[in-house]
């Protein structure tokens, strides 16, 4: 087997691991391993190869894994549950809202409503939802 072979197989392996264990980890180890298989094509000694292998996997994993990780967990399609659904959602009040009382419309959907804050919030205007706790949603002025 030619060593550019090898080393694209490594590379394949490792992207294969990386959509059955998404942890952002195999895909630097194939990014590595490709890159060095486009050395192995002028280069035909293992153990240099190897050498390049492990030293572009560590850079690839101290410089790449965390921009890569940093935007994933900023992307809204891996958000889920209450946060991607209502959280930072503009919507109506139909109750006014005080801390203690008051009700919104989301989706056409009644919910129980409170500030955080001593103020009181008119039926009729927008507000933002900031947080819920169980079925009651927190809100401020927009």
């Amino acid at each position: 087997m030619v060593l550019w072979e090898l080393y694209a197989i490594i590379g394949v392996i490792c992207l294969i691991l990386e959509m059955v264990v998404p942890s952002m980890f195999f895909l630097n180890l194939a990014l590595a391993a490709f890159l060095t298989a486009i050395f192995a094509l002028f280069i035909a000694n293992l153990a240099f190869l190897t050498f390049v292998f492990i030293v572009l996997s560590v850079l690839s994993i101290f410089l790449l894994r965390p921009i890569l990780i940093k935007n994933r967990k900023n992307s809204q399609e891996y958000k889920t549950g209450f946060e991607a659904k209502y959280a930072g959602k503009i919507v109506k009040v139909i109750e006014t809202v005080t801390k203690h009382s008051g009700a919104i419309t989301i989706y056409d959907e009644r919910w129980d409503a409170r500030t955080e804050k001593d103020e009181e919030i008119p039926e009729g205007s927008d507000v933002k939802i900031v947080r819920n706790e169980s079925l009651i949603m927190y809100v401020e002025r927009v």
